[in-house]
């Protein structure tokens, strides 16, 4: 079995050179992202298209292949084909008719020809003969060439035949990386984890720049997003993950800026931080995850006084996205049970923000920063090879035992917030259950008594997981993961 890897559209009304360009550099890209399987690939460049072969015909490795093509920017469709030799027109109606015929039993369908090459006959010719002949020899329910419900679709190349047997939607798109690299300011949440990843959709390399405002617990939550976001979508290239401890920042905003102007005041030195990674980067494009109104930050002239705090081109993908629109297209990626389990960390709570900030008022107040500060923070960063982050996590996930069931003298630990716990209480006869928020975990769980064995809980895992890397890295070996049968 061959798969055909149609373009993305804009791809190919693009100039011959650059046409050129865009599917070598997506060739290169599969032939990397495939190096890391346990099975080869043969794959032909054939100028409008891409021709993939898999040395494997078992299940799970063609289960693996499609859900890896589906994800890759810059492919469209991926069509599943059969190639054959064939004689003459009868004997494609036969190839055909083996493959569709059970399958158009009560059904209108069509057939869609294309040819290549020198023949006797026409496209139409073939699409005549076979769809006749079906039609004749199987219990249809006849031709319907404007709304079937089933479209065969085959192709005539010289002596070969290809018969499409599926077709799957992919990720479309431009390849990694033909356009600039980016640095995205990820916070972990669903507006940032979704602007990333529409950077990657649309061929930019994304690196990630991450204000840390809640210690370890933070760090490690917005790692397994970006990293999550890299391995899915964008793990044929390296890119850095900047972690910049913004706590110093924060506090001196807290204690010397006015009430209603501390929010653009952060945004501003976030920018200017992330300016200064991206300088060390050679980056000249931030992306941020803000949407127009949709917190007080984000009006039109607040966004004006943000972005004069860099001369970097500042991107936001989300600009005019509902926040449901956000939180449905994290769901489609896979984000969104990371990022829903993630705490706010906003640092700054204003009592009365501005909405229409004054600029001249905005840097005076941020003159008030002790001077230096954010070179500081920004010089003390940890800066961070995704290929190792990942590496990292799944050597640490091996070291948390998940359980379906559990022994006599289990406890089990509820982290779930108390909203999600009262709606959905854990059933768990005869055993102890402690509620106790993830939020509040690493600070209460060393009064726990720590001679018993803990098992945490949570609705999907994730957070569980989490919190068990985080309680063994400050040395609290008695946990681990419950996750019972669904």
């Amino acid at each position: 079995m061959k798969y055909i890897l149609k373009l993305h559209p804009e791809i190919t009304i693009k100039s011959d050179s650059v046409r050129r360009r865009f599917t070598r550099i997506l060739e290169s890209n599969i032939r990397n992202i495939f190096k890391a399987y346990d099975f080869k690939i043969a794959l032909w460049n054939r100028w409008d298209k891409l021709v993939l072969e898999p040395k494997t015909e078992a299940p799970e490795d063609i289960r693996r292949l499609l859900d890896q093509l589906k994800r890759i920017p810059g492919i469209e469709q991926c069509l599943q084909v059969k190639q054959s030799t064939y004689t003459d027109l009868h004997d494609i109606y036969e190839q055909v008719k083996a493959v569709w015929g059970d399958k158009l039993v009560g059904k209108r369908f069509a057939v869609k020809v294309r040819r290549r090459g020198k023949h006797e006959f026409s496209s139409i010719d073939v699409a005549r003969y076979v769809g006749g002949g079906l039609n004749q020899h199987c219990q249809t329910a006849g031709v319907d060439l404007k709304h079937p419900e089933v479209l065969i679709e085959l192709e005539v190349d010289k002596d070969q035949l290809l018969l499409i047997n599926d077709r799957f939607k992919c990720l479309g798109g431009m390849p990694l990386p033909t356009q600039e690299d980016v640095v995205s300011l990820i916070s972990g949440g669903f507006d940032s984890g979704v602007s990333s990843y529409q950077m990657i959709r649309r061929g930019a390399r994304t690196h990630y720049c991450f204000f840390n405002l809640g210690g370890t617990e933070h760090e490690i939550a917005v790692k397994q997003v970006a990293c999550y976001l890299w391995q899915r979508y964008g793990a044929s290239h390296k890119v850095k993950f900047v972690s910049v401890n913004f706590e110093p920042v924060v506090a001196q905003i807290l204690e010397k800026v006015d009430n209603g102007l501390m929010g653009v005041v952060l945004k501003r030195l976030m920018l200017q931080a992330a300016t200064i990674v991206a300088d060390n980067l050679a980056v000249s494009t931030l992306v941020t995850g803000e949407a127009m109104g949709q917190v007080s930050s984000q009006t039109l002239s607040n966004l004006a006084v943000i972005d004069r705090a860099t001369d970097k081109l500042v991107l936001r993908p989300l600009i005019c996205m509902d926040k449901s629109e956000i939180i449905s297209l994290a769901r489609e990626i896979g984000t969104e049970d990371l990022s829903k389990s993630i705490p706010e960390y906003c640092g700054v709570i204003s009592n009365k923000p501005t909405v229409k900030a004054d600029l001249a008022l905005v840097e005076a107040q941020q003159a008030l920063i002790e001077p230096g500060l954010i070179e500081a923070v920004v010089r003390a960063s940890n800066v961070l090879d995704m290929r190792r982050i990942a590496k990292d996590a799944q050597e640490e996930v091996r070291e948390v035992e998940t359980c379906e069931s559990l022994p006599v003298e289990a406890v089990i630990i509820d982290i779930r917030s108390p909203e999600e716990e009262e709606r959905a209480p854990l059933e768990a006869s005869g055993k102890e259950v402690i509620h106790l928020p993830f939020y509040r975990l690493s600070t209460r769980f060393g009064d726990l008594d720590q001679q018993r064995q803990y098992y945490l809980y949570c609705d999907r895992g994730v957070m569980s997981r989490m919190q068990a890397l985080l309680l063994h890295e400050q040395g609290f070996s008695s946990v681990k993961v419950y996750r019972p049968k669904q």
